[in-house]
């Protein structure tokens, strides 16, 4: 089995969406950051406005739009820490 990534999004108020994911896609203030399984620890500012994009297993993929917060990888995953966070769905891309 692939080795997959635990992904948590958290709002102020919320845990917005939590899983396994192949990868992790955000934009930060130093530019779009790509995290798969085993990426080096890092902690990132996210750009505002900001998208985050989680890559599911059988290529499925959730997106939200952000506003303020970080990106965390550690050893134990991915971590977004958003003021707010609003699903983006899939017509508007």
């Amino acid at each position: 089995m692939a080795q997959q990534l635990h992904v948590e999004l958290v709002a102020v108020e919320e845990k917005v969406w939590s899983g396994e994911a192949d990868m992790v896609v955000a934009r930060t203030t130093e530019g779009e950051l790509g995290v798969l399984p085993g990426h080096a620890p890092l902690l990132g500012q996210l750009a505002e406005p900001g998208e985050v994009r989680i890559k599911l297993a059988g290529g499925e993929q959730v997106a939200y739009e952000v506003a303020g917060g970080f990106l965390s990888v550690s050893a134990e995953g991915v971590t977004v820490l958003a003021e707010s966070a609003t699903p983006v769905s899939a017509q508007s891309r």
